[in-house]
């Protein structure tokens, strides 16, 4: 016979960044804490494997990591002591075009806006303000809708972040300046064309000259790995391989925080909520999804554009015109031809990642929510197109549909890695509209993915706020506000 179950003050439903993020600030708090894992390895959407042939380690889900590097969360952690190393490429993005041309996103907004012409005033103008007060901003831009605490320097980027990138971009004339925005722009998941894109475009560009786009020594494995370690320092406990059907699954505990979206949340405790809730759940919306290669190369991608060779991260799309055009595609469900393509080549700054003299590729672009048409053709001559030669390079390839991506990780609904779609009707109001949106309406139950603000990227700041609900909710303490 079973001995009675062992109970905790908290209990955390999934092992990403943010449900690791908020089972340490919990932990800190001085509570027990339970971390509940249902696939064989913690890590959510940043783990690592061997996914090609053997010495080729790629990253599943995410790869380069600029919010990371600049989370007001994470530098108050000892990340570094428990194994957590960043690389940080000399160009943090790259965007070429045709014609060996390409725009280069540097850590100096100077040192970018002297590379285009006669739009370096503009750049300058446009991207000054944000970086030099970004450590004031960044708590206010990665956390729920609040009255902020710089408000003035909130006002002023918010001005511009409001705006459809396709508009913002009309304060350029270089076809470089244009394209680069674009592509930052286009990790939105969404039309162009759409308010507030220019806001996730501003905000990549912030933290890449603040702080760079870096990329963790030996993969992204190794950010999971890194707060699990300090995690299990401050007493936390981990179960792996725990599949959570329904509550009984779960030890008791004072506060359950759920690391899922809205579909599996309620599947699992739907009938604890009200019927308003429950709607509201019902119709949180997902976007579009990706299909997404790895590469085992014979060498390294030989881009056309010199200064691509040293970008860990590599926008394909072409023109701003290009990528409005795919991007109203894939929203429309269609399949674009020439789709925008995120790509990324750790091994040319990672040697750990591939044997000797051989190096890795990884590349998604954006499908229809749900999509399982193969598009390892469309990816590899955008690649082709901006590296000639590419295709001579490819020892093996591993390619995911959005099915297979959301099998591997069922956050990503139908593909959609950002927990559902970030356009203005979602901004503010993940998963719903409430000015506590890491509240269920269950006192005991909370929610901390992507699915709640500040929504995808991988900074733990979702994980941040819903624990310090929790803490104020349910056993009566206050934690700081990261600064």
């Amino acid at each position: 016979m079973n001995g009675p179950q062992k109970q905790y003050d908290a209990v955390i439903v999934g092992s990403g960044p943010n449900g690791l993020s908020a089972a340490i600030v919990l932990a800190r708090a001085g509570l027990s804490v339970l971390v509940l894992e249902a696939k064989p390895t913690i890590g959510g959407g940043t783990r690592s494997a061997e996914l090609t042939l053997p010495g080729f380690v790629h990253d599943i889900g995410s790869a380069i990591h600029p919010l990371a590097a600049g989370s007001p969360l994470f530098q108050q952690l000892p990340l570094a002591q428990h194994g957590l190393e960043f690389i940080y490429p000399p160009v943090a993005a790259a965007h070429p075009l045709d014609g060996g041309k390409a725009a280069l996103l540097t850590g100096s907004v100077d040192d970018t806006a002297k590379t285009l012409g006669i739009d370096e005033h503009a750049y300058r103008k446009l991207l000054s303000p944000i970086v030099q007060h970004w450590s004031t901003l960044a708590p206010d831009l990665l956390g729920p809708l609040r009255w902020p605490n710089h408000p003035l320097d909130l006002a002023q980027f918010g001005l511009d972040a409001i705006l459809p990138s396709t508009l913002l971009a009309k304060r350029f004339e270089t076809t470089e300046a244009r394209g680069l925005l674009a592509g930052m722009a286009a990790h939105s998941i969404q039309p162009l064309t759409n308010v507030t894109t220019s806001a996730i475009a501003l905000v990549l560009m912030a933290a890449g000259h603040y702080r760079g786009w870096p990329m963790p020594k030996g993969g992204s494995q190794a950010i999971a790995n890194a707060l699990a370690s300090y995690f299990r320092s401050l007493g936390g406990e981990i179960e792996t391989g725990r599949t959570v059907k329904s509550l009984s699954d779960i030890p008791k505990a004072r506060a359950i925080i759920f690391d899922l979206t809205p579909k599996q949340l309620l599947q699992i405790v739907g009938d604890k909520f009200s019927a308003n809730y429950r709607s509201q759940l019902t119709n949180y919306r997902y976007g579009p999804g990706i299909f997404k290669i790895d590469w085992a190369l014979d060498g390294p991608i030989p881009f056309a554009a010199p200064g691509c060779n040293q970008a860990g991260t590599v926008h394909l799309g072409g023109t701003l015109e290009e990528i409005v055009t795919a991007e109203q595609q894939t929203y429309d469900g269609q399949h674009p031809d020439r789709p925008y393509v995120l790509l990324a080549q750790q091994s040319r700054f990672d040697a750990s990642r591939a044997p000797v003299n051989k190096h890795t590729g990884w590349a998604y672009c954006h499908v229809p929510n749900g999509s399982t048409l193969d598009m390892t053709g469309h990816i590899e001559r955008q690649v082709e197109r901006f590296a000639p030669g590419f295709r001579d390079r490819i020892l093996a390839r591993h390619t995911m549909n959005t099915a297979q991506i959301e099998e591997w990780n069922p956050n990503y609904v139908g593909g959609d890695i950002n927990g559902g779609i970030i356009d203005w009707r979602q901004l503010f109001t993940r998963p719903t509209l409430s000015l506590s949106p890491y509240k269920t309406g269950a006192s005991d139950i909370f929610i901390c993915s992507s699915a709640t603000p500040p929504g995808g990227g991988v900074h733990g700041m979702c994980g941040y706020h819903a624990a310090r609900v929790a803490l104020r909710e349910n056993f009566g303490k206050e934690v700081p506000i990261v600064l």
